[in-house]
């Protein structure tokens, strides 16, 4: 079976209509679809499927003789509002492939392998991206993370709960961690790099710094008609010079990345002034203190902005992730393995980057000709995917065969 045969079978899960795309948020009833398809094409493989305490899918395979942590890959099925078909797919469905030729390897693996289904990676429902990972390496409090909310006003707890996880169990799993000894997860690229070096696959090498914070802006609501255009205080006229003022400051930075793609008034209708106003900032850099040093002057901006309205406003974080830089040893052995593979570094966040502080992590990317990505534009050739599942089947077999005497990392293969 082919990757692009098994994203065909999932390609109207989710769809959106109105959006373009495809919306499939963490927990929801499309999810829940996706992760049935993911197990039974696990369970076809003879593989023995478990659902951890943080809703985390896992898919193991034991190999006669194969002891000691397993060597992960894996990806999520989740997306953000009118995402693409690959952006998570990708990597679970290359997954499934990439096992299909491991397999006959059988008697020269060393390791057990395991495929993981992370959820709520986008965040697009309660804010945190990667909560999963995060929940599973300890990067989030147990505490905050059932407080979360969605949409609905609906709390993390309660869903998780509908969804037949145990509120009370979730949170740091450091027996789940210990079975993993590396994991590299496999993920469309979103950008332009291997475009532009005309490859089909490449190796991450880093991840921006990256994080969230939701602004909350307060004004007066009042009639649209009859108030007049001095005695407003408008959250939304505040908000929008907040939102100009982010993008001139991350301008100004080199290599700074500042977006805001949601924006919520309160009440929200079309004769009313609003009374209030909650808008995301995205902010990423290389540079750690450079980032904190960004959040701090925009922090002073939302104040001073808000004020020169008549409004008050707050800055709450919702999710911070430092630059992370991909194992050393264990990328030298996905170079050992995939020789003429670039590398790359990305600005998007994955489960692979909060993993990263706990366990060995890497990350292969696959060509996306747009460039294009959280978008119905994203796109992966049917060649491209074929040479992606084939490239992680090869560092696949390559760690697993690697003695459980012998670390994952450090020396190249031999």
């Amino acid at each position: 079976m082919t990757v692009a045969t098994m994203l065909s079978e999932i390609e109207t899960i989710g769809a959106d209509r109105s959006r373009g795309g495809h919306s499939r948020p963490g927990y929801s009833r499309v999810d829940r679809e996706l992760r049935e398809w993911f197990v039974a094409h696990a369970q076809r493989r003879g593989l023995d499927v478990q659902r951890d305490r943080n809703g985390i899918v896992w898919a193991w395979w034991r190999p006669a003789g194969a002891t000691g942590p397993a060597i992960v890959t894996g990806s999520h099925l989740d997306s953000v509002p009118g995402g693409g078909a690959y952006d998570g797919p990708l990597g679970v469905a290359s997954a499934l492939v990439a096992f299909d030729e491991l397999r006959a390897e059988e008697s020269a693996l060393e390791r057990p392998v395991a495929i993981g289904v992370f959820p709520e990676e986008e965040g697009s429902r309660f804010g945190v991206a990667c909560l999963g990972s995060r929940l599973l390496s300890g990067a989030i409090a147990r505490d905050r993370a059932l407080a979360l909310r969605d949409g609905e006003g609906d709390s993390f707890a309660d869903v998780a709960r509908r969804d037949g996880l145990d509120p009370e169990l979730v949170g740091r799993d450091d027996a789940q961690l210990s079975q993993i000894g590396a994991f590299v997860e496999l993920h469309v690229e979103q950008g332009r790099g291997l475009v532009d070096l005309d490859r089909p696959v490449a190796i991450a090498s880093s991840i921006l710094g990256h994080g969230r914070w939701r602004v909350v802006v307060q004004g007066q609501g009042n009639h649209a008609g009859t108030t007049l255009m001095g005695d407003r205080r408008d959250p939304l006229v505040a908000a929008a010079a907040m939102i100009l003022a982010i993008r001139d400051l991350a301008r100004a930075t080199p290599d700074a990345r500042a977006t805001v793609g949601r924006i919520e008034p309160t009440p929200g209708g079309t004769n009313v002034i609003a009374s209030a106003v909650s808008f995301w900032i995205d902010l990423r850099h290389p540079d750690d203190l450079v980032t904190a040093e960004l959040v701090a002057r925009t922090r002073d901006l939302v104040a001073s902005l808000a004020a020169a309205e008549g409004c008050r406003a707050t800055m709450h974080e919702e999710s911070l992730s430092p630059t992370v830089d991909f194992d050393g040893g264990l990328r030298a052995r996905l170079r050992s393995a995939l020789p003429t593979a670039p590398e790359l570094g990305t600005g998007a966040g994955h489960d692979a980057g909060v993993l990263a502080a706990r366990i060995p992590t890497a990350m292969l990317f696959v060509r996306n000709p747009t460039g294009v990505s959280h978008s119905p534009d994203e796109l992966v050739e049917d060649a491209d995917a074929e040479a992606g599942a084939a490239a992680l089947a090869r560092v696949w077999g390559a760690l697993a065969r690697v003695p459980r005497s012998a670390p994952i990392t450090g020396a190249d293969l031999e």
